[in-house]
């Protein structure tokens, strides 16, 4: 692995905002978003379990959909990607199983080998302890997806804007999620910038560090 040096993820970063108008005419190359793609593929996740669906909006019609559930956003329509980041509202034995699964065979070690992390697993979460809500969990587990995202957009030099203001419950009956046991919990539009998005050029607010980090 060669890395990228600390100027390259500084000045990345600092030129990433959240995109509030998309060039509808810029796409995102095949290279880019192939590499976009696997930046979800590769997130983290509690336990390796992956309670998630990452659903690639390409049809218009649908996307015209999303943005009437959306506070009429342009971005929804406007940037050349749309994913919308599900979280799987349950997850038990069967996840658990699958995962040692994969695991073992792409270790190529035996499903007892992993029976002490399997264990674990199930100990955690079948059942979850009291209080805990593994749907909430899930979505947290989402975000660290997202973040990655994000964070990959700008060191490629595409442009982003996540989004939560929409109605979960109708972007899931539009995608058809209402069934399949996964709920929507986070829009990211992804494309370029229009040359007239004023939000380009408005200075990032951001507290010192002496304010958010904390040494002890």
């Amino acid at each position: 692995m060669i890395p990228v040096t600390t100027e390259t993820v500084e000045q990345a970063l600092a030129w990433r905002y959240a995109t509030k108008k998309f060039d509808a005419t810029k796409k995102i190359a095949a290279p880019e978003w192939a590499t976009l793609k696997a930046s979800l593929i590769q997130a983290p996740s509690s336990f390796g379990l992956q309670p998630w669906k990452f659903i690639q909006v390409s049809d218009p019609t649908l996307r015209e959909k999303i943005r009437a559930s959306a506070w009429n956003q342009p971005q929804i329509v406007d940037a050349s990607h749309l994913v919308v980041l599900a979280a799987k509202k349950s997850v038990g034995a069967d996840e658990i199983n699958t995962l040692i699964s994969a695991m073992a065979k792409e270790r190529g070690i035996p499903e007892d080998a992993l029976k002490e992390y399997k264990g674990m697993i199930m100990g955690f979460l079948v059942p979850p302890p009291p209080g805990f809500n593994v749907e909430d969990w899930a979505t947290r587990q989402v975000y660290l997806a997202l973040g990655m995202l994000l964070t990959s957009s700008a060191l490629l030099g595409v442009d982003a804007c996540p989004m939560e203001g929409f109605v979960p419950t109708q972007v899931d009956e539009i995608l058809g999620l209402t069934s399949t046991g996964y709920s929507a919990k986070v829009i990211c539009a992804l494309g370029y910038r229009s040359a007239d998005d004023n939000s380009a050029s408005a200075r990032k607010v951001r507290y010192a560090e002496s304010e958010i980090i904390v040494v002890k």
